[in-house]
């Protein structure tokens, strides 16, 4: 009889580096993600990919309006990744994987320091973004360059060494968030911020205040842009103006829906101002994506 066996877990850091291509896959269709924290430096580029119903962005910007960010994401549990390919920027990033097994044991070193990173480590699909160092993104630029010397294992040497820089420096930053916050999202405010985030999404296209997300929910509007912020790390506002651009791009592509209407979808009065919006958020012009 012949008996299937999970596949194991990396147990290894990986370290990947891409210049050029505007996306990572050609296509859009879903793949299996082991347990794993990433860590991506993004010096160029917008990165768009969901996981378990998840829509995560990145922008870097383009080559002249550059604005480099790093993107921490905890995956806590297995789940499957799509990306969507909707921008035409070239990429220049810096990702680096660390699996569960490499995790777990970096927990079990710290068994009562650093709660906001173990804490971060347990959470399915948190995520920690920050404004790299200029030390930061040098070590970036020589994982993307390095020596043309280096070759084989001793390449694999140099761009492990300055990966677990980069991932002490995210880590460092992650901890200092705590400081400067001076407040631990606790599992509760997490719970009430899913809520909050649920409910933007099921009432989308509909006029939504603070107040009212703040009644349907039954949380305080005093807290809950705090929390939300905390749990997801975007404005409320934000979320629901990239959830709305999200809606409207979808019933282009679909439906083929006028520009204007599109524009009403999304919340903008003005289909002019929507195609700037658009164009920002996905790289083209909403004709260009229209069925």
């Amino acid at each position: 009889m012949n008996v299937m066996t999970k596949p194991e877990i990396p147990q290894h850091l990986f370290v990947g580096a891409m210049e050029g291509p505007p996306t990572c896959t050609p296509d859009e269709d879903l793949y299996d993600v082991w347990p794993k924290c990433i860590v991506m430096v993004l010096l160029q580029g917008q990165q768009h990919f969901i996981m378990d119903d998840v829509h995560f962005r990145i922008d870097a910007g383009d080559a002249e309006t550059a604005e480099p960010i790093v993107f921490m994401l905890n995956i806590a549990r297995g789940c499957k990744l799509r990306f969507v390919n909707e921008s035409q920027t070239p990429l220049r990033k810096v990702m680096i994987s660390a699996p569960l097994p490499w995790i777990e044991r970096l927990i079990h070193s710290q068994p009562t320091s650093m709660p906001k990173l173990r804490a971060f480590f347990c959470a399915h699909l948190a995520e920690f973004r920050f404004w790299p160092s200029r030390h930061l993104i040098q070590i970036a630029e020589q994982i993307l360059n390095p020596p043309t010397s280096m070759a084989g294992e001793l390449l694999t040497l140099h761009r492990n060494s300055l990966a677990f820089d980069i991932l002490c420096q995210a880590c460092s930053a992650l901890v200092g968030s705590e400081q400067e916050t001076a407040h631990h999202p606790s599992a509760l405010s997490r719970r009430q911020s899913e809520k909050v985030r649920d409910y933007i999404l099921a009432h989308v296209c509909e006029e939504l205040t603070l107040d009212r997300i703040a009644e349907a929910v039954g949380i305080g509007t005093s807290s809950i842009q705090r929390h939300f912020k905390e749990s997801f790390g975007i404005p409320i506002s934000d979320f629901i103006r990239r959830e709305r651009l999200e809606t409207a791009r979808a019933a282009l592509e679909r439906d083929g829906i006028p520009i204007a209407q599109a524009a009403y979808l999304a919340g903008y009065r003005n289909p002019s101002s929507f195609t700037t919006a658009f164009k920002k958020a996905y790289g083209v012009t909403p004709k260009h994506r229209r069925a």
